[in-house]
């Protein structure tokens, strides 16, 4: 399935995972699972959000950055069942942006990329949210799982979490969340302006996603 997506699907730079990695960990090593094209890691390198970068990605991608000589390693390969080739305590950050919904066991997969961060580094990971109101209202109102090219439905995804189900799988897993933020403001302003007037008790349906940044437990 991951062979029929758009090149776009693998190409984006997510700047918004890469503004949530605090300062004490930049400029140091970055893994990122999931990596795509590896377009967020080469930003990473290009701009000072890490000094030296890894990739793990699924697929092979034509015309991409996967062979670029920036990386020190980008792997091909299923994060699920492959041995890493690194040092534990190696990296910095480690990055995971909407990668863990699309996995059979993220739990283990957690647990397996805990000993490789840092004591002091930082996990940074999106995870899409199953209670926006829209696929509530795609469920209640009209009775429809349908699965979509992208989004919180995608059809190669095999998980889904709500809010608190993000925090149990972190925290179940030997991880501290430090911070969970809601991207509501990438969606209009008339759900940002709704969840300030009911003082955030609507959030959880206005929001698509979570961010999440996290650190590991000893």
């Amino acid at each position: 399935m991951y062979e029929e997506k758009q090149q776009s699907y693998f190409e984006s730079v997510r700047l918004e995972l890469l503004e949530l990695i605090p300062k004490k960990n930049r400029r140091g090593n970055m893994l990122e699972i999931g990596a795509g094209s590896g377009s967020t890691l080469m930003y990473a390198k290009q701009n000072g959000y890490a000094k030296n970068i890894y990739g793990i990605e699924l697929n092979e991608i034509k015309d991409s950055h996967q062979n670029s000589k920036e990386f020190e390693s980008f792997i091909i390969g299923n994060i699920e069942n492959m041995a890493l080739p690194f040092d534990q305590n190696q990296f910095d950050v480690i990055l995971c942006g909407d990668v863990l919904e699309h996995l059979v066991d993220p739990y283990s997969v957690l647990r397996k990329l805990k000993k490789y961060l840092k004591k002091d580094g930082t996990f940074i990971a999106s995870i899409p949210n199953i209670r926006y109101f829209s696929i509530l209202k795609q469920l209640i109102l009209h009775g429809d799982f349908k699965y979509t090219e992208r989004g919180i439905l995608d059809r190669t995804h095999l998980r889904f979490f709500c809010k608190k189900n993000m925090i149990e799988l972190f925290e179940g897993n030997g991880y501290s969340v430090c911070r969970i933020i809601s991207n509501i403001s990438l969606i209009g302003n008339k759900s940002k302006k709704f969840n300030k007037i009911t003082f955030g008790k609507f959030e959880e349906f206005l929001t698509p996603q979570y961010y999440l940044v996290v650190n590991k437990n000893e």
